[in-house]
C-alpha cells in the first residue's frame, strides 16, 4: 500500500513538472499555471524589492551611456582647441605671448621709412637669431618720417632649440641683408613741413569756422537717400563691395566714398577693399561708418563673391579685377567698372581684362571715346556698351550752397543758407587776410606737372607785367591792381590747395616755391592751404576758379561744378572733361593748354578783376546748369540704370 502511494506521488509530481511555467510579472519568480501563488494576490500592493532593483540598473546604464557621450565631446573640444593652438603658432600668431616659447622667437615690428628716399630700393638690416618674425628698420639717407604699416617678416631655419639656445646664450647673432623693393613697402614720398617758413602763406583747414557759422554739427554731415527712388529700391538690402585704389583725398577715392555712403543710405550693406592706404581719407569713411576690410586678397574676393555687386573705381584696380575673375568665374557677371582716369599709361595696365568686365562706366564723352580709340588699336571688344555717368555735387557742398537737398529742413532752408554762405564768405576771408575788394582765384586740386599750376603762376605773373599794348603808367596800376595794394584798389589773391596731399609731387611742389622766390613781388600774392574734404567754407570765400589742366585735360573734373554750384565762374583749359562743362562765355571762360594758353589766361583775369559783374553773371548761368544737371538726383537716376541692367538676370 505504501508503495502505491509512493508511485501516485511520483506520477503527480512528474504531471506538474510537465505543465508550462508562467513568469510573475511583478515578482520575477516562476510561478506554475494554475497555482495560487501570493505574487497574485498582491497585485495592488507596492514594488517589490526585485522591482526596485531592475530600476536602479536602468538609471546605471543611462548615466553609464551620458558619460560615454560627455566624454567624447571634451575629447572633441580638447582636439578643437589643440587645432586652434597648433594653426596660430604655425601663424606666429603669438603677440600676447599666451603661448609657450621664447618671447623672442616672434615679434612684430614697426618699419621705419626716411621721408628722404629717392631710390627705389630701400636696406634693411635685420638682427637675427632663431626666428619668424625678425625686428627690422628700413635705412636710408635720414630717419625721420616714419611708416604706420606694420609688416611680418618670416624667417624660417631648420635649426633644433637647443642649437639655438646655446647659440643666444653665446651672443652669437648675425647680421642678415634684406633688400625689398619700393613699391612692395609702400615708401611714401617725402613731405614738405606744412609751415609759414615752407609756403609763405599757410592758412586753414576752415572747418571749426564752417561749423560755428553755419551752426551744422559734424553729425548731421550726411545725405539721406530718397525712399522713393528708384535707385533706393533697387539698392535696399544688398550687398555691395567697393574697391577704392587709395584712400587719398582726390577726385576717383571722393567720389567712391559718396557712392558708398549713398548706398549705406538706402538700405545697402557696404564693404570697401582699399588696394593703397595712402591718403587721409580713413577717419572720413570711419565717420561715415563705412566698413573697411583689413585684407585686399583673399578676404576681398571672398566678400566680393558674397556680395550682390562689386563696383571698382578705378583704372588701377585692373590688377585686383583680373586676380578676383581668376578667383571666382561667376565674378565678371556682377561687377561694375567705374574708370576715372583719361591717360594712356592707365589704358595700357587695364587693358587686359577690359573684355571681361560685363559692365563699364565712364565719367565723360571725351574720355569714352579716348577709350574707345585705344580699344580699336589694340582690337579689344567690349561685353556691352560702355555708360556714361557723370559726376555730381554731394548734399553736404549743396547745403552750404544753398541749393535745395536732402538735408534741408525748415530750420535750415535755401534762403537761411544762403545768409550762411554770406556770414561764412566773410569770416573765411578775415582769417585769410584778403579784402572785399581783391578778387579771390582759387585752385584746389592736387599738386602736380598735370594740373598746371606753374602755369598758373606764370600767368598771374604775366598778368603783373607790361603787355603790348599798354602804356607804362597802365602797367604800373595793373602791377599795383594784382598785388593789392593798401590803397582801395582791387587786387588778386591767389590761393593753392591740397598742401600734403599724398598725391602732391614734392618736387613739383619745390618748383612752385622756387618760382615765387624769384618773383617777391608775386609771393605776397599767393596762400597756400592744407588738403581736407572741408571744401565748403573755401568755395564760400572764392571769386573765381581756376582748372588749369594740361595734356588731353580732365576726365570730368568734380571741383569744377562744385565752383559753379557756389555761383564761381571758371577759367579751364579747353580740353578733357572741362569744356563738356563749361560753356564759354556763359558759365566761364576757356583758354588754350600749355604755354600758349598763359597769355589768354592772363586776359581772363584781368578782364574779371575789372569786371566784377561779369562774374556773377557767369556764376549764375553756372549755378543755374549744376541745377539742371549735376545734382545728386541726377547722377543717381542715371546710375540706377547701370546697376539694373548689370544686377537683372536674363
Amino acid at each position: 500500500m505504501d508503495e502505491h502511494n509512493q508511485i501516485d506521488a511520483q506520477r503527480n509530481l512528474g504531471k506538474q513538472s510537465s505543465r508550462p511555467v508562467l513568469k510573475s510579472i511583478l515578482s520575477g519568480k516562476s510561478t506554475p499555471r494554475g497555482s495560487r501563488s501570493p505574487s497574485f494576490r498582491r497585485l495592488n500592493s507596492s514594488p517589490t524589492f526585485r522591482r526596485d532593483g531592475r530600476t536602479n540598473g536602468f538609471n546605471a546604464n543611462c548615466f553609464r551611456s551620458n558619460r560615454i557621450v560627455l566624454w567624447l565631446l571634451l575629447i572633441t573640444l580638447w582636439a578643437y582647441a589643440g587645432f586652434c593652438i597648433q594653426s596660430r603658432w604655425a601663424h606666429g600668431d603669438n603677440k600676447d605671448g599666451i603661448f609657450w616659447g621664447n618671447d623672442e622667437i616672434e615679434k612684430s615690428f614697426d618699419l621705419s621709412v626716411s621721408k628722404d628716399v629717392v631710390t627705389d630700393d630701400v636696406k634693411i638690416n635685420v638682427s637675427q637669431i632663431d626666428v619668424k618674425k625678425i625686428d627690422m628698420v628700413i635705412e636710408t639717407n635720414g630717419s625721420r618720417g616714419v611708416l604706420h604699416n606694420k609688416l611680418s617678416v618670416k624667417k624660417r631655419i631648420k635649426r633644433s632649440r637647443r642649437g639655438s639656445r646655446s647659440r643666444s646664450k653665446h651672443g652669437d647673432k648675425k647680421k642678415v641683408l634684406v633688400t625689398v623693393k619700393s613699391n612692395e613697402v609702400g615708401v611714401q614720398e617725402e613731405q614738405l613741413p606744412q609751415t609759414n617758413a615752407t609756403y609763405g602763406m599757410l592758412v586753414g583747414p576752415f572747418g571749426s569756422t564752417e561749423d560755428k557759422v553755419v551752426e551744422w554739427s559734424p553729425v548731421r554731415r550726411s545725405g539721406t537717400c530718397d525712399r522713393k527712388s528708384q535707385f533706393a529700391r533697387l539698392v535696399w538690402s544688398r550687398k555691395f563691395v567697393l574697391i577704392f585704389h587709395e584712400l587719398s583725398m582726390t577726385g576717383a577715392p571722393l567720389s567712391m566714398m559718396e557712392l558708398a555712403s549713398e548706398l549705406l543710405s538706402c538700405g545697402g550693406t557696404v564693404s570697401v577693399v582699399a588696394l593703397s592706404r595712402k591718403g587721409g581719407l580713413l577717419p572720413e569713411l570711419s565717420r561715415k561708418k563705412i566698413k573697411v576690410l583689413e585684407d585686399k586678397d583673399k578676404l576681398s574676393f571672398k566678400a566680393a563673391s558674397k556680395a550682390d555687386l562689386v563696383i571698382a573705381g578705378s583704372a588701377v584696380c585692373a590688377s585686383w579685377i583680373e586676380q578676383y575673375f581668376d578667383h571666382s568665374v561667376a565674378g565678371t557677371r556682377h561687377l561694375v567698372w567705374w574708370i576715372m582716369e583719361n591717360r594712356r599709361e592707365y589704358f595700357d595696365r587695364s587693358k587686359l581684362v577690359l573684355n571681361r568686365v560685363k559692365t563699364l562706366v565712364f565719367l565723360s564723352e571725351s574720355q569714352s571715346k579716348q577709350w574707345m580709340a585705344w580699344c580699336e588699336e589694340e582690337n579689344i571688344k567690349f561685353k556691352s556698351t560702355p555708360s556714361l555717368v557723370p559726376l555730381s555735387v554731394n548734399d553736404e557742398l549743396a547745403f552750404v550752397a544753398g541749393i535745395s537737398c536732402s538735408l534741408n529742413t525748415p530750420a535750415f532752408t535755401t534762403e537761411k543758407m544762403l545768409e550762411k554762405r554770406l556770414l561764412l564768405r566773410k569770416s573765411v576771408r578775415e582769417e585769410m587776410g584778403v579784402k572785399d575788394s581783391d578778387m579771390l582765384v582759387m585752385a584746389l586740386s592736387s599738386i602736380n606737372p598735370g594740373k598746371g599750376h606753374l602755369l598758373l603762376l606764370e600767368s598771374v605773373h604775366l598778368a603783373t607785367n607790361k603787355t603790348p599794348g599798354e602804356t607804362i603808367s597802365d602797367g604800373q596800376n595793373l602791377k599795383k591792381m594784382l598785388r593789392g595794394s593798401d590803397e582801395k584798389e582791387n587786387g588778386i589773391k591767389l590761393l593753392i590747395g591740397s598742401v600734403g596731399s599724398k598725391s602732391n609731387k614734392v618736387i613739383y611742389v619745390k618748383s612752385l616755391l622756387g618760382f615765387l622766390s624769384n618773383h617777391s613781388d608775386l609771393q605776397k600774392s599767393v596762400i597756400w592751404t592744407p588738403a581736407t574734404t572741408r571744401v565748403a567754407s573755401h568755395y564760400s570765400a572764392a571769386d573765381v576758379y581756376v582748372i588749369n589742366s594740361q595734356g588731353i585735360g580732365e576726365t570730368f573734373g568734380r571741383v569744377t561744378i562744385e565752383a559753379m554750384a557756389y555761383g564761381i565762374p571758371v577759367l579751364g583749359t579747353d580740353a578733357g572733361g572741362t569744356k563738356e562743362i563749361v560753356e564759354h562765355n556763359v558759365t566761364g571762360l576757356l583758354h588754350p593748354t600749355g604755354h600758349p594758353g598763359n597769355t589768354i589766361l592772363s586776359k581772363h583775369l584781368r578782364y574779371l578783376l575789372i569786371n566784377p559783374s561779369e562774374r556773377r553773371r557767369l556764376g549764375l548761368e553756372g549755378r543755374e546748369k549744376v541745377k539742371k544737371m549735376y545734382l545728386k538726383k541726377h547722377m543717381y537716376k542715371i546710375f540706377w540704370q547701370v546697376l539694373y541692367n548689370t544686377m537683372k538676370v536674363k
